[in-house]
């Protein structure tokens, strides 16, 4: 089993990789080009120092070069891109009933998904079982050695210690609490993970798709509202000890009386949470073989026009944006996403947190601010946990793993 330190994914003892083996391994593995003039010229390399680069990775079969078509004159042009022979990446996405779980190749192509179906408050080693149960399963169904998994990213609802690689004092997750969930999916699978929170990963999704605009706020509302954070640059921001963006508790304008789970009163995730919409309207959590049942009820009700619903959805829309306009003013996002069950209402909860938004918030910062709904849906954790473990495969450390089992 190779070698690194647990929480960061640094080998130790590893030679460094050379800057322009980097930067062309980079190009390749986005998208950004995928010939050798096209890197030539994008990245201001010696034309002979590209060659000697791909040559080399080639050689190790971590990238390939075909023939694309016939030319009328001279060599036919070729095609470089990451070889199917390079590895997968493996991700999960834990959602309170149910975990997503899909396998990629290292250019963030999805190769299958499948869903686990073990509510999350059955435990880590149930969970954490299945999962790894089912990874094994995608990679044997499509002939993909487990030994070639380079990465593996988990998700969680959850307050996540990002460095130590678990979750801490989750209100949902009971058992989970220090656990050493990197640790267990590391033991299982011989490659680095990632663990990390569930909205961060969505962020990170929603902020990869093509013309959206960052820094960019992600507001999840389920269960629990947490929000996630992309810089300018396409980074998360987690903070210090990966608390930026729990949001769910910060405690609203309105003095209701309402008890969190955690303890303190009026939290925004008690009183505006989709599982707080539907506790009021009296609308029973779905059960686990029909998950859908309590979102068609409640959707049932708004588009009936139920009064008690319409009330309800805009009073948490209201809620959310007042905290939101709070995270305009100290983050000054190009674009604030809401996702969740709850921004399936589109109509309600947008017009709500626009109007706390603009009211709330200084011209300034709202003049070229676009507030909008997920278009990834479900998708979107899935997406940026693919994205978190493809940046990772590729980075220094990744790379120079890579490299080495290429030699072994």
């Amino acid at each position: 089993m190779q070698k690194y330190s647990a929480g960061h994914g640094r080998d130790l003892g590893r030679p460094p990789v050379p800057a322009a083996l980097l930067t062309v391994l980079a190009m390749i593995g986005s998208g950004e080009a995928s010939s050798r003039a096209a890197i030539a010229r994008l990245t201001g390399l010696a034309r002979s120092t590209v060659s000697q680069q791909v040559d080399a990775l080639i050689e190790q079969g971590i990238v390939e070069e075909t023939e694309v078509s016939a030319s009328v004159r001279g060599r036919p042009p070729r095609r470089i891109s990451i070889s199917p022979r390079a590895g997968s990446i493996a991700v999960a996405d834990v959602d309170v009933g149910s975990t997503q779980v899909a396998i990629a190749d290292l250019s963030g192509e999805i190769i299958a998904r499948d869903v686990v179906r073990i509510p999350v408050d059955h435990g880590p080693e149930e969970l954490l079982g299945a999962v790894i149960e089912q990874v094994r399963s995608l990679l044997a169904d499509h002939d993909r050695g487990a030994s070639f998994l380079r990465h593996v990213v988990a998700g969680l609802p959850a307050p996540v210690d990002f460095r130590r690689r678990r979750v801490v004092r989750p209100p949902i997750m009971p058992g989970w609490d220090g656990y050493a969930i990197g640790d267990h999916l590391e033991a299982a699978f011989g490659c680095p993970v990632t663990v990390d929170n569930d909205v961060n990963l969505m962020a990170l999704g929603v902020a990869a798709q093509e013309q959206t605009d960052t820094p960019l706020l992600f507001v999840k509302v389920a269960a629990g509202i947490g929000a996630g954070i992309v810089t300018d640059d396409g980074v998360v921001h987690r903070g210090a000890d990966g608390a930026a963006g729990d949001i769910g508790h910060v405690q609203t304008a309105t003095r209701r009386d309402v008890v969190c789970r955690c303890g303190k009163l009026d939290c925004l995730e008690a009183v505006a949470s989709y599982r707080a919409v539907l506790a009021d309207l009296g609308i029973p959590e779905s059960p686990a073989d029909d998950p859908s049942q309590a979102p068609r009820e409640l959707a049932r009700l708004v588009s009936d026009s139920d009064a008690q619903a319409l009330f309800r959805v805009r009073q948490a829309a209201g809620d959310i944006g007042e905290v939101v306009a709070m995270l305009i003013h100290t983050l000054n996002p190009r674009t604030l996403v809401l996702g969740g069950p709850l921004s399936e209402f589109h109509d309600e909860i947008l017009s709500g947190v626009r109007a706390a938004v603009y009211e709330r918030a200084l011209p300034l910062a709202t003049r070229q601010l676009t507030i909008t709904t997920s278009q990834l849906g479900a998708d979107a954790g899935v997406t940026g946990a693919v994205v978190l473990a493809t940046r990772e495969v590729f980075s220094s450390d990744g790379v120079a793993r890579i490299l080495a089992a290429s030699r072994d």
